[in-house]
């Protein structure tokens, strides 16, 4: 049997092809036939071969990339290598099957002590994404457990997506946990969600009963208010009734308290414009009278000059006289403004007139009299002191009898005496 052998340096060192096409690889000292290609030339035969030791250098060398990379699993690494490392054992392809399968059993290695860390990285990612979801849970939990009427239902509701899209997001990119422990950690979550979710309703169908009571109310009281605009001005007293207990009301919601206060509002607005129409008239009606109380005041104020307090009092009521017919003036501010500008003319000629009966008063005058009688008397006697001490050079006597003599007259002089 002849066969074709490569030179221990050439690359077909490792095969050799016989005369009938068996093809055969080299391993250690000894041959393995791997095949037969009868049909070709030896060359081919040994092409042949050798590129399906090339494949599977090939995927050696893409596991081994792969590895590098940090890109794939090494636990799924090493079940590829492993599978590989399978096929290179006896496999029909001519090339140095040992050193491939030395690289195998290396990289096997080095993925084996990946893979240890791997399963430690994967169990810790697993402890925190256990420790994030149960997070979720009791925040869920606690949102759950809170009072109804307390909670503000907008910020809730939204808080409670946010903590469902965080869960989903974590199940998306997280690591996969144990199935117990996410079964159990998803049935806390899911029951608190259905008690938010149960609470939210009950929430807003008792807020809905409230708004349809609140809406019904009001729509009552818009329909009376209404009701008031053939009474003008008149039915203002009645509206602020309504207003109050509208007040009282409560809130139908923010889209009908509008619209409904917009009725009752304007129902008020009729009411008050009439008033409005009627001081304006009153006001332009005025103008003529407070033009003449004007000029009334001009003349009073010369009143409080006139000497004669009678013939002031009687031109006082004259002029008094004819401002009471001239009317009542609008608006009130005005009214008023003119009446307290008279008031202060009245003021004065009541103090002179006070004063003047004070002095004129009877029993005033008859205190004065005394009065007088006995600042007499005490000036005489004084004045005969005072001589006498002059007389006698007495010096301490003398402007006692002085002192006391200039304060008895200047007591006569105020009294008028």
């Amino acid at each position: 049997m002849s066969a074709t052998e490569s030179t221990p340096d050439a690359p077909a060192s490792w095969g050799r092809v016989d005369d009938d096409g068996t093809v055969s690889v080299r391993e250690g000292e000894q041959w393995r036939v791997v095949g037969q290609f009868p049909d070709g030339a030896p060359e081919e035969a040994l092409a042949y071969f050798e590129r399906k030791f090339a494949d599977l250098a090939s995927e050696v060398a893409l596991i081994e990339v792969r590895h590098r990379r940090s890109r794939a699993s090494a636990s799924d690494l090493r079940h590829s290598a492993t599978a590989l490392r399978a096929k290179v054992d006896g496999a029909a392809a001519v090339g140095d099957l040992a050193a491939l399968d030395a690289r195998l059993a290396a990289l096997l290695g080095d993925l084996e002590a990946a893979t240890a860390q791997e399963a430690t990285a994967q169990q810790e990612a697993v402890l925190a994404a256990v420790a994030e979801r149960t997070t979720l849970v009791e925040r869920a939990e606690a949102l759950a457990a809170r009072d109804p009427q307390s909670i503000q239902w907008k910020q809730a509701s939204a808080e409670i997506s946010d903590l469902f899209a965080q869960w989903q997001a974590q199940q998306q990119n997280g690591p996969r946990l144990p199935k117990s422990t996410a079964q159990q950690l998803w049935n806390r979550f899911r029951d608190a969600r259905s008690i938010i979710e149960k609470h939210r309703r009950a929430f807003y169908a008792d807020l809905d009963e409230t708004h349809r009571t609140a809406s019904d109310q009001k729509t009552r009281l818009v329909e009376r208010a209404e009701a008031l605009a053939p009474q003008g001005e008149d039915g203002i007293p009645a509206y602020r009734t309504l207003l109050d207990e509208w007040k009282s009301s409560g809130r139908a919601g923010k889209k009908a308290d509008d619209a409904l206060w917009a009725r009752f509002k304007a129902a008020g607005d009729a009411l008050y414009g009439a008033r409005v129409e009627r001081e304006s008239a009153q006001a332009e009606e005025s103008k003529e009278r407070i033009e003449r109380k004007r000029a009334l005041l001009v003349q009073a104020q010369a009143i409080p000059d006139i000497n004669d307090l009678a013939h002031a009092r009687s031109q006082l009521a004259a002029l008094q006289r004819e401002w009471d017919e001239i009317g009542r003036i609008f608006p009130r501010e005005a009214e008023r403004s003119l009446d307290d500008e008279l008031r202060k003319i009245e003021q004065n000629v009541r103090g002179r007139e006070d004063t003047e009966w004070k002095r004129n008063n009877p029993e005033t005058k008859a205190r004065a009299n005394d009065m007088t009688r006995q600042l007499t008397d005490a000036i005489t006697k004084l004045e005969q002191e005072l001589a006498a001490a002059t007389a006698s050079g007495d010096k301490r006597a003398i402007a006692s009898a002085a002192e006391a003599l200039d304060a008895r007259r200047a007591w006569l002089r105020a009294i008028g005496g």
